[in-house]
């Protein structure tokens, strides 16, 4: 599918950002959720939008925030969207929406067709949903290297634009992009040498797979 857009999630150097430019990656992703490895306090996050100017836009990653979370890392990151990655409803995304008047994103987590279903709940709500694998209870939301069944998304028929995500690598990228006619395809452990460290050569690698 020509025009995929890439996102290379829990980009936390310069000099993986860079690599993100190089590849010609259209989004960053900025994570602010502490548990995770790829954590970014928000004088990271100013740092790398100090970097990053206008050559990619960035996205922050968030888990069930309240707003002065948001609006911390929003004024920090200088983001371009707000992806939302925990329980949060269709209620709270629309107030996410009002409140700070960027797009939000709604990731979507994906095990089963009736996981698929929820989607729909989201229209009006939402300006983009990311369909990601569903990890098991009590692990980190996403980052796991999981992918799920991509026929599941056939059933979506809903009018939001959609990204995939989980378990993406250079390797299965190309194949994810052709079989799902994904609108954006977002990696995070897929280019790690190891969780939180980003490798240049993998980034630049599904760039240029995600694009064959």
């Amino acid at each position: 599918m020509a025009g995929t857009l890439v996102k290379i999630c829990g980009i936390s150097t310069p000099e993986t950002l860079a690599a993100c430019i190089a590849g010609r990656a259209e989004w960053v992703g900025l994570n602010f959720f502490a548990p995770s490895p790829r954590f970014v306090t928000s004088a990271v996050a100013a740092r790398l939008a100090g970097h990053a100017g206008d050559a990619i836009r960035k996205a922050g990653v968030f888990v069930d925030a309240d707003d002065a979370a948001l609006a911390e890392a929003v004024a920090a990151g200088r983001l371009d969207a707000i992806q939302l990655h925990g329980h949060e409803a269709p209620e709270r995304v629309a107030q996410v929406k009002a409140r700070f008047g960027l797009p939000v994103w709604k990731v979507l987590s994906v095990a089963s067709a009736d996981d698929v279903a929820k989607a729909a709940a989201y229209a009006g709500a939402a300006d983009f949903l990311l369909f990601d694998a569903k990890t098991p209870k009590g692990q980190l939301p996403g980052g796991m290297g999981l992918a799920f069944d991509w026929a599941l998304l056939a059933a979506y028929k809903g009018p939001l634009a959609w990204g995939l995500a989980g378990g993406l690598t250079p390797a299965n990228v190309g194949e994810a992009v052709r079989l799902t006619g994904a609108a954006l395809v977002d990696t995070s452990s897929g280019v790690e040498s190891a969780p939180g460290l980003k490798d240049v050569d993998k980034i630049a690698a599904f760039c240029k797979a995600a694009r064959l």
